[in-house]
């Protein structure tokens, strides 16, 4: 099948999940998300937990399955130590290697969070999620602020709104090297600002990018800590 990127994307929690394209192959038993960007997330930054935040426990669906293994599924119907002392996910008593189910209510994205908690020596507790990047902002939305930080990459909004950077699979994004990840991510920054922030679909082909917001891409100043672009920060390297 063809399409075009700029028809498609999972931005509407009236209508849930909105154009999510699953790739499946039956007689391999594969079923698996054929656009949207995977993306995972271990380190809980401030960003990070305004995003866990707004998230919504729901019960699993088959998007969620898409999240993990096939052989893990099952593991998603299985109650935390916290919750049922004796779930099949308990480790040793108070241990647990639980996964639980979420939503994003602004943008209608599966999540699945991943339970680590070992009560030995040097014990931790530790939750890591997975999700999938939206394919553009709502409808509706304008992009006002790209913020890089513990290696995600996010969107602001012009009215507040967080994401992640709306992302197509096979298109992934980078920085502080000179190679495709940066490339990609300089394109889809290059659409938004010459756009005023209107067109954010993702899948911008490589070509697009300016050369002054790849040379900041592929700078080793956009991988030191947190950075943040404005849209106009963005317009105003094109003008360079």
């Amino acid at each position: 099948m063809t399409y075009d990127a700029r028809n498609l994307n999972l931005t509407d929690p009236t209508t849930g999940y909105l154009h999510f394209i699953v790739y499946t192959e039956p007689r391999l038993s594969i079923a698996s998300n054929s656009l949207n960007a995977d993306v995972s997330i271990e380190r809980q930054t401030p960003l990070v937990q305004e995003w866990l935040a707004r998230l919504v426990r729901c019960k699993p669906n088959a998007l969620h399955c898409t999240l993990i293994e096939q052989q893990k599924i099952p593991t998603l119907f299985h109650p935390c130590v916290e919750e049922d002392k004796a779930s099949p996910s308990a480790i040793a008593g108070s241990g647990c290697v639980c996964r639980q189910t979420f939503y994003d209510p602004e943008f209608g994205l599966p999540v699945v969070g991943q339970h680590f908690k070992h009560v030995g020596e040097g014990g931790t507790d530790r939750w890591t999620y997975q999700t999938y990047a939206p394919l553009a902002l709502r409808p509706g939305d304008t992009f006002s602020r790209f913020i890089v930080s513990g290696g995600l990459f996010w969107v602001r909004t012009e009215k507040g709104i967080l994401s992640i950077l709306p992302h197509q699979n096979a298109h992934g994004y980078n920085v502080g090297y000179s190679g495709g990840g940066p490339h990609a991510l300089a394109a889809y920054l290059t659409q938004v600002a010459a756009t005023n922030g209107k067109n954010t679909a993702a899948g911008t082909p490589y070509e697009k990018a300016h050369r002054a917001i790849l040379a900041w891409t592929q700078s080793s100043a956009a991988d030191r800590g947190t950075n943040e672009l404005t849209l106009n920060d963005l317009k105003a390297m094109q003008r360079v």
